[in-house]
């Protein structure tokens, strides 16, 4: 009886931790040591002190503490959210940075930060906040000299090399960049061109790694009335780096050739917003590289850390748009996510990309791949699903072609006529094929774009080497230079406007449709929309629910590069067909689409608890994890009732 009380006692003890000796900061004098725990050999310094933070004096007793086992495990608790994070933050109180026999603390804000924005899944999985994440007792203010241990998550560690003072402003290094150099490169392009460029992050990959856009625009990070969006994404496979060098590349090229006055360039920033997201698969990129340039692999960092496929990973709705083609008046565009594609593994990155496109509006798009030297337009799956190689175009069969030989024509190589070299299979299509006819596949990110968003995009091969030395890339730059902006400016062919009611205020999500094309774009949030369009007259029409419908016949001449002008005025309508009201309803976003709650910054989604709710039970399903450590159990975990 002694002993058990003298037992839970000692759980007490743990539950409020007195602050021990090794907290007074920075100035603690210590013996700094090399890190020898194996879940935190990845941090941004080599050297910690005993005792930690905890009081916590040697490797054995850290490791066979229960606060050493929960950051090891706690990717596995909350199904990857918040994490590699947390597990960082906690090795910064476990395995303290240690320089020169000084300790550092880590910085507050990251722990309130992390804190906020994760404390939900915690919540998900009935598990109290770890006491040693207190941010009060275990972190330091930055007046304080404090560090953040998630700096090399955000490429804020091994930076680029700052070049000498005397380096034109036009330098681009033709070099293959890692993720903290790229991360580096984009933020000070962004500073350089501060008035017309910013830096973002649409999510985090599966590792932790920030997915950043650099973004070009007389208006930088807001959407401008009738300005089109475009986007350009690189490394969807991790293996195939070309793309993500191009756009490091030409984020580079842009910035300085606005600044040096370039018509060209100004035209295009001056009218474009543009999106440039050089590595959508970063974890699998450091996995490639690994290898190092000149291995051609086709394997190895191809997928992503959660070994995904993204471009097999998100919905697919190409054999919803076969379906729905057979069926009078059906229309094959803004089609939802079926609720069964959630019940699969769906990666944060294709998560995010989801989450990207429904927040802004976008015209057009290209995805840079390796392997070939081609390019490919949707669908990317066939109409058959057992025929491997099948044409199987969609309603704008005209636009996608023109879009592919918008990028193939100007692209030197691509437009060479001899089948001696890399892509002269290809050689007779003019260097563009219908995707599903190359090859076909399913969950494709091309055919999302088009099937759930008003936005048309392209694949481009743009090279047999996935991983070329660094010497090949800068003939590389100039073979797909003049394409890349070429590509952008097809952004501004076809018609835009505003559609609005008679007293000039904007109508969202009114339909625009092309009489003879089975394929609707939407307005925006400010009733502007754009419509790509081939050369040639069609009957254009405006709708919206509660609205008559407006018709109006248009003319594209054939030389005409800048998008027409097509206002639409809606008025009242007596009585709204009930089919066209259906069918508006059926295919808006589910207000429980999970899509709808995922925070692609923070992934603190709610994850199901596994071996169901701990309510009437003594312990959650989680206390398992801990049944090793015997006397040493961490009731701190426990919610208070």
């Amino acid at each position: 009886m002694v002993l058990r009380l003298l037992l839970l006692l000692g759980g007490l003890l743990r539950a409020t931790k007195p602050a021990p000796r090794c907290e007074t900061g920075q100035e603690t004098l210590a013996k700094c040591v090399d890190i020898a725990l194996s879940s935190c050999t990845d941090v941004a310094y080599t050297q910690m002190v005993y005792p930690n933070f905890l009081d916590q004096k040697s490797r054995e007793v850290i490791e066979y503490s229960s606060e050493y086992l929960l950051i090891s495990v706690l990717h596995n608790l909350l199904q990857g959210e918040c994490n590699p994070d947390l597990r960082l933050l906690g090795c910064s109180v476990l395995a303290p940075q240690c320089e020169k026999d000084k300790v550092i603390k880590p910085c507050r804000h990251v722990c309130e930060n992390l804190k906020k924005n994760c404390l939900p899944a915690f919540d998900a999985i009935d598990m109290a906040w770890p006491y040693f994440l207190d941010c009060d007792r275990f972190f330091a203010g930055e007046e304080e000299g404090c560090y953040d241990p998630l700096a090399k998550l955000r490429g804020e560690v091994d930076a680029e090399e700052d070049l000498p003072s005397d380096v034109p402003a036009t330098f681009i290094q033709f070099k293959h960049h890692s993720y903290s150099q790229m991360v580096s490169t984009l933020k000070k392009t962004a500073s350089k061109c501060s008035h017309i460029a910013t830096t973002y992050s649409i999510g985090r990959s599966f590792e932790g790694k920030d997915l950043f856009v650099i973004e070009f625009s007389t208006k930088p990070g807001h959407h401008e009335l009738l300005k089109p969006e475009f986007k350009y994404i690189g490394n969807m496979h991790g293996n195939e780096v070309v793309g993500k060098e191009l756009l490091i590349y030409l984020a580079q090229y842009l910035c300085s050739e606005y600044l040096l006055g370039n018509p060209r360039i100004q035209t295009l920033i001056n009218n474009t917003r543009i999106h440039l997201l050089p590595s959508l698969n970063p974890d699998g990129y450091e996995l490639a590289a690994e290898e190092g340039a000149g291995y051609n692999g086709w394997v190895i960092g191809r997928q992503t850390a959660q070994n995904l496929d993204l471009n097999r990973n998100f919905p697919d709705l190409t054999s919803e748009a076969y379906r729905r083609a057979g069926i009078r008046g059906a229309r094959l565009d803004h089609i939802p996510i079926p609720q069964s594609y959630w019940w699969g593994k769906v990666a944060p990155e294709t998560k995010a990309v989801m989450k990207w496109l429904r927040s802004i509006p976008f015209v057009l798009s290209a995805s840079l791949h390796g392997g070939e030297l081609v390019v490919t337009y949707p669908y990317d799956y066939s109409r058959h699903p057992m025929e491997e190689k099948m044409f199987s175009p969609t309603p704008d069969e005209k636009v996608f072609k023109m879009l592919a030989k918008a990028y193939a024509d100007a692209h030197p190589v691509i437009s060479d006529r001899s089948e001696l070299r890399c892509g002269g299979n290809f050689v007779k299509r003019g260097g563009i094929i219908n995707g599903a006819e190359w090859y076909s596949f399913t969950g494709g990110m091309a055919d999302f774009n088009y099937l759930h968003t008003n936005c048309f995009e392209v694949t481009v091969e743009v090279g047999c080497e996935k991983f070329p030395l660094e010497e090949e890339l800068f003939t590389i730059w100039h073979e797909n230079k003049g394409a890349l902006l070429n590509y952008m400016e097809m952004v501004h062919r076809g018609i835009k406007g505003i559609v609005s009611d008679k007293f000039g205020n904007p109508i969202k999500n009114a339909r625009i449709s092309v009489r003879g094309i089975q394929h609707d774009v939407t307005t925006a949030a400010d009733g502007d929309y754009w419509r790509l369009l081939p050369p040639g007259t069609f009957i254009i029409s405006a709708q919206a629910p509660g609205y008559s419908r407006v018709m109006k016949r248009v003319t594209i001449p054939a030389r005409m590069k800048q998008a027409g002008r097509v206002d639409f005025v809606l008025r009242p309508a007596e009585a709204w067909p009930s089919k066209l009201l259906r069918r508006s309803m059926e295919d808006a976003y589910d207000p429980h689409d999970p899509l709808e709650l995922f925070d692609p910054h923070a992934q603190h989604g709610q994850p199901e608890a596994r071996g169901g709710s701990a309510a009437g039970r003594e312990k959650p399903w989680w206390w398992s994890y801990f049944s090793s450590l015997d006397l040493h159990k961490p009731l701190w975990l426990l919610k208070q009732r």
